[in-house]
C-alpha cells in the first residue's frame, strides 16, 4: 500500500512539474544564450563604431587644429616680413643710444598702424586680432596695439624662443578666458639673423569652433587639448574653468609627450572614469588632442537591446509554462488513470480495466495494460483451481536421490560478522553481506563451482566435476579456495569504497560422499551428509583468509608438490574432527 500511496505524487510531479520546470529551464538556457550572444555582438560592433569614430574625429580635429596654427603663423609671417616692419625696426634698432629714442618711437607708431591696418585687410578680420607687439632684437617693445605693461620682453620666453623659430600657444588672459599667442621672428633684409619677435594675441573663436563642436559625441562625447606640462588647455565638459587650471596625466597624453605617438582604446579619462578614447598627438606643436565618450553611453543601446531581449524572453517563457502546463494536463490525465488501475490491481482487483481510446503512444500503452490485466485474471483463476492439487503434493516436492556422490565441498564463513555489523545500519548490513556474498558466489560460479546456499554470512558449495577423485580437478578445486583467500584485498577495498569495514574470513574445504535432493521449486540441488558437517565444523580453525581440510581429503592432496600442510588437530585430540590440515603455496 505504501508504494502504491507514492504513485500519485510522483506521477504528478514528473508530469506538471518537472515538465514546466523543463521548459522554465530550456528558456532560461535559450534566453541567456541568445542575450549573451546578442550582447557580445553588439559591444563588439559598438566598440568597433565608438574606436572608428574617434578615430575620425581626433584625426579630423587635430589636422584642422594644426593647419589653424600654421595658418596664423603664416599670417603673422605676412605682417613681419612687409618692408616696413623691416625697415622700421632695422631703424629704432640703431637708435638705442639716440638721446631721443621714446620720440622716434612715437613719431614711428603711425607708421606701425597704417601697416597693421593693413594686415587687417589682407588676412581679414576673421584672424580676431586682439593686440600686436614688435619686439626689437634687445626686447624693447616698440609698438603695441595694446596698453604695454612691461617695455622690456628680453627674459620673457616667448621672445627668447621667438628668435629661433614661430610657435603658437593658448595663454590664459588676465581676464580668465584664453586667447591663441602666434609668435615669429622678423627677419631683415638679407634675412640671415632676426632683428626682432613679432608676437600677435589672437581670439580663439575659430579654435573652439573646432573643439566644441560636438555633434555626433553624445551626452558625454568632448574634443580638447593638452599642452606639454599635461594641462588642459581648452573648455572642458564636466569641468567648469578647467582650462590652464585642470591636470590631465592620462595615458595617451603620457604617450604623446614621451613617446610621440598617438593612441587609442579603453582607459579612464582626467575624472577617473572609464572611456573610450583617441588621441591625435602633435608634439611639435606642443599639445595632444584628445576625442573621448564615456563607457557608459557606448554600451547604453547594449543594455536597452539585453532588457527588451530578457522581457521578450520574459513573455515567451510565460506563453511556454502555460503551454507546457495544458499539455502536461492532457498527458498526465491517462496515465493517472492508468496508475489508478495499477494500484486496483496491486490491491488484488483484477477486473479493473482502463478503456482509453486513443490513437497514440499512451493509447497502445493502455490496450497492452488491459491485456495484460485480463491475463493475470485469467492466470489467477488458472492458479487457483490448481492450489489444492499443488497441496496435495507438497510431500513430494523434496525427493532424494538414492545414489550418493563423491564431492570437494567447501565452507566460507565471515570472521566476527556479528560484531562488525552491530554499528552499521540494517541498509549498510544489507550492503555488507550483499558486496561479500554476491561477489563470492559469481567468482566461484567463473571457476567451475556450484554455489548451493548461504547461511547467514557464509557460503556453502562444491565442485561437481570432483566426483570421479580426478586429481586434476581437484586441484584445481583446491588453488580456487586459495585464491578466495587471496580475494580479501581486493573485497575489502570495495567495503572501504562504500563506506563499510574491511574483514576477514575462513575457508575449509572436505571431501567425501554427499547426497543431493532434488527440490521442485528450485533449479539447484541441495546436498546433505557428514561430509557437508564436518567441513563447517572445522571451518574455525582455519586461520583468517586461510583454508583448512579434512583428513580424506589431505589424503588425495598430500602429493601435490605445490603446497605445504600443516598439522593442526590429530585425531586423538579431536576425534570429532579427525585430522585438520592447514593449506598454503609453497
Amino acid at each position: 500500500m505504501s508504494s502504491a500511496n507514492l504513485l500519485p505524487s510522483r506521477l504528478s510531479f514528473s508530469l506538471d512539474k518537472k515538465l514546466i520546470f523543463l521548459v522554465v529551464i530550456v528558456s532560461a538556457i535559450t534566453l541567456v544564450t541568445i542575450a549573451v550572444l546578442s550582447f557580445n555582438f553588439a559591444q563588439n560592433t559598438l566598440k568597433e563604431g565608438i574606436e572608428n569614430q574617434l578615430i575620425g574625429e581626433s584625426k579630423i580635429r587635430g589636422e584642422a587644429v594644426r593647419t589653424l596654427f600654421y595658418t596664423r603663423i603664416k599670417d603673422a609671417q605676412i605682417l613681419a616680413t612687409t618692408p616696413i616692419v623691416h625697415n622700421l625696426v632695422n631703424e629704432l634698432n640703431n637708435l638705442h643710444d639716440d638721446p631721443d629714442f621714446d620720440l622716434k618711437i612715437k613719431e614711428k607708431k603711425r607708421d606701425f598702424f597704417t601697416e597693421v591696418k593693413s594686415f587687417r585687410e589682407l588676412v581679414g578680420y576673421s584672424i580676431g586680432l586682439v593686440d600686436v607687439k614688435i619686439i626689437g632684437n634687445d626686447g624693447t617693445v616698440y609698438f603695441s596695439l595694446g596698453r604695454i605693461e612691461n617695455p622690456n620682453f628680453s627674459k620673457d620666453s616667448r621672445f627668447i624662443r621667438g628668435l629661433t623659430q614661430p610657435f603658437v600657444e593658448l595663454e590664459p588672459t588676465s581676464q580668465g578666458e584664453r586667447e591663441l599667442v602666434i609668435v615669429t621672428p622678423i627677419f631683415g633684409t638679407e634675412g640671415k639673423e632676426p632683428i626682432g619677435v613679432l608676437i600677435a594675441d589672437t581670439s580663439t573663436v575659430e579654435l573652439d569652433k573646432i573643439l566644441l563642436t560636438r555633434s555626433g559625441l553624445g551626452k558625454t562625447g568632448e574634443v580638447y587639448l593638452v599642452n606639454k606640462d599635461h594641462v588642459m588647455i581648452s573648455e572642458s565638459r564636466f569641468v567648469k574653468d578647467a582650462a590652464f587650471h585642470q591636470v590631465v596625466n592620462t595615458l595617451p597624453v603620457l604617450t604623446c609627450f614621451e613617446l610621440g605617438d598617438s593612441m587609442g582604446g579603453l582607459s579612464n579619462d582626467y575624472r577617473g572614469i572609464p572611456i573610450y578614447s583617441h588621441s591625435y598627438c602633435a608634439k611639435d606643436l606642443g599639445f595632444v588632442l584628445l576625442a573621448e565618450k564615456d563607457e557608459s553611453e557606448t554600451f547604453e543601446p547594449v543594455l536597452n537591446l539585453q532588457n527588451k531581449i530578457f522581457l521578450a524572453g520574459a513573455v515567451i517563457t510565460v506563453v511556454m509554462v502555460i503551454l507546457a502546463y495544458v499539455l502536461s494536463k492532457r498527458l498526465s490525465r491517462p496515465l493517472i488513470k492508468l496508475r489508478d488501475a495499477a494500484n486496483e490491481i496491486a490491491n488484488g482487483n483484477f477486473e479493473i480495466r482502463t478503456n482509453i481510446k486513443r490513437s497514440d503512444e499512451i493509447g497502445q500503452l493502455s490496450s497492452s495494460f488491459d491485456a495484460m490485466a485480463k491475463k493475470i485474471q485469467e492466470s489467477l483463476i488458472a492458479i487457483r483451481q490448481r492450489e489444492d492439487i499443488i497441496k496435495q503434493q507438497q510431500d513430494v516436492l523434496l525427493q532424494f536421490s538414492d545414489q550418493t556422490e563423491n564431492y570437494f565441498v567447501c565452507f566460507l564463513d565471515v570472521i566476527g560478522s556479528t560484531k562488525l555489523t552491530a554499528n552499521l545500519t540494517d541498509l549498510e548490513s544489507s550492503k555488507f553481506y550483499s558486496i561479500f556474498l554476491n561477489s563470492m558466489a559469481i567468482w566461484i560460479g567463473d571457476h567451475g563451482g556450484i554455489v548451493v546456499k548461504n547461511i547467514g554470512d557464509a557460503l556453502l558449495f562444491y565442485f561437481p566435476k570432483t566426483n570421479t577423485k580426478d586429481k586434476n580437478a581437484i586441484k584445481d578445486a583446491l588453488e580456487g579456495c586459495l585464491k578466495i583467500g587471496e580475494l580479501n584485498t581486493h573485497i575489502s577495498n570495495k567495503m572501504q569504497q562504500e563506506g563499510l569495514p574491511a574483514f576477514d574470513y575462513r575457508i575449509s574445504a572436505t571431501y567425501g560422499s554427499v547426497r543431493v535432493a532434488k527440490i521442485a521449486t528450485s533449479a539447484i540441488d541441495d546436498i546433505f551428509g557428514s561430509t557437508v558437517n564436518k567441513c563447517a565444523k572445522i571451518n574455525r580453525f582455519a586461520p583468517p583468509n586461510g583454508l583448512v581440510i579434512d583428513e580424506a581429503l589431505y589424503d588425495i592432496v598430500k602429493s601435490f608438490d605445490s603446497y605445504n600442510y600443516r598439522l593442526i588437530t590429530s585425531e586423538s585430540g579431536t576425534q570429532e574432527y579427525g585430522a585438520v590440515y592447514e593449506v598454503t603455496r609453497k
